[in-house]
């Protein structure tokens, strides 16, 4: 076994002479070099983890070139030799880092957690929270590396005024670590004692009878997917990204039903919708024909994309209604009109519990030990209500209705 100092003169001699087999070094501990038959040159360390009766162990450097040097290669054997005297092992140490490099690595790890989220709705808003907010921040830091820092400055970098995305945020990550913590990959989460976000303040907007009939009356003048969808919401009480993502193979014409899975509910609860006539109309138009297809989306752009661009016919809604003569409209959102519906409920005067079956609420009546053993369905009473709403509002729907008004 030759031993001799490694420097770049002895490697150079060792190439040139096309020698075969190991040198090591006279002033590191087990550093070496290995030259093969070909003429491939490495550099190791050889070392024992637990003293004289354990079993030689050998840590390959790397590759002599860049970046491995007799000189480079020495400070790096110095390196893990201090490791191996703390009983750190160099070869479990170094399958770590490349485990956090590589599945580790915040983005891609995202993306896993990303496919166990089942929910739809709550896929949905994974997705936005990590791509816009989450992801330009961590980038591909690995998670055991992520500190209650960095999760920090994702929210300083996010507008004050986003509450209720700052909430999502918040729940998406705690979320992430605690999944993460469960499987294992790191050993507690960097969110633990951090506050929540502070609740976004309830709102209490609700559109009056008026402003629904000028809402419905302009919906017609708005994109083919936007009209009918804001249409349903109004009609069904049902949530904005439910009424968009409607397939009809949910929709049955002859029973009147609109059976909306879990899979694609806020709360994983399933809900069954009984559909009023103005809503069979609704759907009658977009089908372009009594008989409903049995598949494919109800709501789908001139390229066969689903229907996103909420905003966009939101301000154009907002635009007709400024100029068709009437009041102005203080600010609404497309979830005011869910609101809305519960609202008219209470005024018709239908039981609470049916306001909350038909839109799908796990709460008040439908929590607790009460949602548990009480699982009646209130399918004819659900049924009732909606065609209550609909006899209610259809006569502020009528087109001559905005005349009448004064409203164009």
């Amino acid at each position: 076994m030759a031993c001799g100092k490694i420097t770049k003169r002895t490697i150079d001699a060792l190439i040139a002479n096309c020698a075969e087999g190991f040198l090591w070094d006279n002033a590191i501990k087990g550093f070496g070099v290995r030259i093969t038959r070909a003429g491939a040159v490495s550099y190791i360390l050889q070392f024992r983890m637990g003293g004289r009766e354990s079993t030689t162990r050998r840590y390959t450097i790397g590759s002599h070139g860049s970046p491995w040097t007799p000189v480079t290669a020495r400070e790096e054997a110095r390196r893990i030799s201090l490791l191996i005297a703390q009983g750190i092992d160099p070869v479990e140490a170094d399958k770590q880092r490349r485990q956090e490099a590589v599945n580790l690595a915040f983005s891609s790890y995202a993306v896993g957690f990303q496919k166990a989220c089942l929910s739809n709705s709550w896929n949905g808003c994974v997705e936005r929270s990590l791509r816009l907010y989450v992801k330009p921040v961590l980038g591909n830091k690995p998670l055991p590396k992520i500190k209650r820092a960095d999760v920090a400055t994702i929210f300083d970098r996010m507008p004050a005024h986003q509450v209720a995305n700052r909430r999502n945020v918040f729940a998406v990550l705690r979320r992430l670590f605690r999944w993460a913590v469960n499987r294992g990959d790191i050993e507690r989460s960097p969110m633990d004692g951090m506050e929540t976000p502070p609740p976004v303040r309830p709102r209490d907007r609700w559109l009056s009878d008026e402003e629904l009939g000028r809402v419905w009356r302009q919906t017609f003048r708005t994109h083919r997917c936007f009209g009918p969808i804001v249409r349903l919401l109004i009609l069904t009480g049902q949530r904005r990204e439910e009424v968009s993502s409607v397939t009809w193979s949910e929709l049955n014409r002859d029973e009147l039903m609109w059976t909306l899975p879990g899979s694609r509910t806020k709360n994983g609860e399933p809900n069954m919708i009984p559909l009023n006539a103005l809503a069979v109309s609704v759907l009658d138009a977009v089908a372009q024909a009594e008989i409903w297809p049995r598949q494919g989306k109800v709501f789908t752009t001139s390229s066969g994309a689903p229907f996103t661009a909420y905003s966009k016919g939101k301000r154009e809604i907002d635009q007709l209604i400024a100029e068709d003569g009437g009041e102005p409209v203080a600010p609404w959102r497309l979830h005011d009109l869910r609101r809305t519906l519960a609202t008219g409920f209470q005024r018709l005067g239908v039981r609470f519990e049916v306001t909350e079956a038909v839109l799908n609420h796990v709460s008040g009546s439908r929590a607790g030990v009460a949602g548990i053993y009480q699982r009646y369905d209130w399918k004819k009473e659900k049924a009732a209500a909606l065609g209550q709403w609909n006899d209610y509002i259809a006569p502020f729907f009528a087109p001559d209705r905005g005349a009448q008004s004064g409203l164009g």
